[in-house]
């Protein structure tokens, strides 16, 4: 039997893991208050989910609502149901797929688009603002393990 090896790395401990687990469950509860401070943003009737949809639509341009679901990890009929919403707003509309005419393409509207421009552009201003305090190194540390922990848990999941 050999020895363990002293400069191997030493595995995370139970309490450990609990304090990322717990430092992940907070971020999330503040990104979760974001969203819904962002949806009220843009329109007072606006839910946080809503907003989540719009704003990939935003970013990413016109998507199928199949494409959103996929892409958000949201059940197809929350995403139905969202959509109608936002076009009841006046946030979204569909347009016939010109690729295919019996599919419709969902697209953000010109006030969708200035509404969440702004306010992403405010939380990104904050997220930026706060990060530039930090070294380069912890950013890149941080980028870094969120990336890998993102991708371990996908492919895990």
């Amino acid at each position: 039997m050999t020895a363990p090896d002293p400069a191997a790395p030493r595995a995370a401990s139970d309490d450990e893991i609990a304090s990322v687990d717990e430092q992940l469950r907070l971020l999330f509860v503040r990104v979760r208050a974001v969203w819904k401070e962002a949806a009220a943003a843009v329109h007072p009737e606006l839910q946080p989910v809503g907003y989540k949809i719009l704003s990939a639509i935003v970013r990413r341009g016109p998507m199928h609502a199949g494409a959103i679901a996929a892409e958000l990890e949201i059940d197809k009929s929350v995403v139905s149901r969202q959509i109608r919403h936002l076009q009841a707003l006046g946030l979204a509309v569909g347009v016939t797929d010109p690729k295919d005419g019996r599919a419709r393409i969902i697209q953000p509207t010109p006030q969708a688009i200035d509404s969440v421009g702004q306010k992403s552009s405010r939380l990104q201003r904050q997220l930026y603002r706060q990060l530039r305090t930090w070294s380069a190194e912890d950013v890149d540390q941080l980028a870094r393990l969120l990336g890998r922990l993102t991708s371990e848990v996908l492919l895990a999941g």
